[in-house]
């Protein structure tokens, strides 16, 4: 498992979840990415995005202004099974 960090300081709503989107696409299930933001609104987003997608917000933070979020991608989905099968 490995973390990634994703800078977006600067950045506003939606582009801070957007980038961390395009990111954890990238990603294995399980990395965990590091996104740091200066967007207030970002709190709100990245619980929603989370809570949207399945990915685990594991922690969140502020210092000096700077937000932290730490969020764990989401494993992969199993394939759908057919009921009639």
């Amino acid at each position: 498992m490995s973390e990634t960090v994703l800078d977006v300081k600067g950045l506003s709503c939606p582009l801070p979840v957007l980038k961390a989107n395009r990111a954890l696409r990238g990603m294995r299930p399980g990395d965990r990415l590091r996104v740091v933001a200066t967007d207030r609104a970002s709190v709100a987003d990245f619980q929603a995005f989370c809570r949207e997608t399945g990915h685990a917000l594991i922690a969140f933070g502020e210092d000096a202004g700077v937000l932290s979020f730490v969020i764990r991608r989401r494993p992969e989905q199993a394939p759908a099974t057919d009921p009639s099968s």
